[in-house]
């Protein structure tokens, strides 16, 4: 329900003038400033500006790609990354969009390298030498700032060295299982470091283990989606149905609650499931018999049914955590 909504009708049903709404829409807090307004919004601000002055830094380069050497462009490109590092560590307050320039400043330092002298390396390496490069000062500033991004740019080196060992192509078959099993486990292991367990070393917020989650989500149901619909099925799919009801489960219970991972988990859970029941109905056992728009009804009913219960399931995660926090 829209309180100002409800309130407009409490003033109106109780004859109220205009004075007198205003008064109570002071009352009820509209007219003041959000909580945690002025301590957020320059903060978000100076991201914001960070992560664009960063894609600008390489953009200038690239426009005047003809007017700088090669030596320019690699002490512009440095020395920007050793100022911004420099006022990192010589301002606190600004650490945060001032690291997120010098990690975006290692990418565009590396995507030069690469286009200059044409190393040959795969698009894997490049990513995650950037990674590498980059932890020392994600543990410095030990803020979501830097590691949500960072978790971006883990995420899509394992992606690119998954896709690089499939015989660079975003192929799912049986013969490929060993590498999309390895990739899958580097990205949980990503999750987990981000998670509470390793916070007390890196610093890391929940925005940056949610990504990181959202991450890893989207990579294996989308791996196992296209194993689902190879011929035969791939083993894959059961490997990352698997996976995602473990999860699923390890979230559900009270010591690991954490209402967004579970609903981005049993997502990717629903889209498998849904996904595989269409594959029988249409082209396995289910499809020898029967109307095709019953199939296709059947398959809205079940997915409306596991919809419905996903979300009873979470509601009841999500209270349960209500109630224990504050019984706390």
């Amino acid at each position: 329900m829209d309180l100002r909504l409800a309130l407009y009708d409490w003033a109106a049903a109780h004859g109220l003038d205009a004075s007198r709404t205003r008064e109570l829409h002071r009352l009820a807090g509209f007219d003041a400033e959000p909580p945690g307004l002025s301590a957020w919004l320059p903060r978000g601000v100076a991201i914001l500006a960070a992560a664009l002055g960063g894609l600008g830094v390489v953009f200038w380069i690239a426009a005047n790609w003809d007017t700088l050497g090669r030596f320019g462009r690699f002490a512009l490109l440095q020395g920007f990354f050793a100022v911004m590092c420099v006022g990192a560590l010589w301002r606190p307050a600004a650490r945060g969009p001032l690291a997120l320039l010098a990690l975006l400043t290692i990418g565009g330092l590396f995507a030069y390298f690469g286009q200059t002298y044409q190393t040959g390396a795969d698009p894997w390496q490049l990513f995650a030498l950037w990674a590498l490069l980059a932890l020392p000062l994600c543990l410095g500033a030990r803020s979501d700032v830097l590691w949500t991004p960072w978790a971006l740019v883990v995420m899509t080196a394992v992606s690119l060295w998954v896709h690089a060992h499939t015989g660079h192509r975003w192929r799912v078959g049986p013969q490929d299982l060993q590498v999309h099993a390895i990739g899958w486990g580097l990205g949980l292991a990503l999750v987990a470091a981000l998670g509470l367990r390793g916070r007390r070393i890196t610093g890391a917020g929940a925005w940056s283990w949610r990504s990181a989650l959202t991450l890893w989500v989207a990579m294996l149901s989308a791996s196992a989606l296209f194993g689902l619909f190879d011929r035969p099925v791939a083993p894959q799919f059961m490997l990352g149905l698997a996976l995602l009801a473990g999860a699923a489960a390890m979230l559900a219970l009270p010591r690991f609650a954490e209402v967004y991972g579970l609903s981005a988990v049993a997502l990717g859970l629903n889209v498998l499931i849904v996904g595989g029941l269409a594959r029988w109905l249409f082209e396995g056992e289910g499809a020898r018999g029967g109307d095709p728009i019953g199939r296709l009804f059947v398959l809205g009913l079940v997915a409306a049914g596991l919809l419905a219960a996903t979300v009873s399931g979470v509601l009841r995660v999500a209270r349960r955590q209500d109630s224990s926090e504050l019984g706390a």
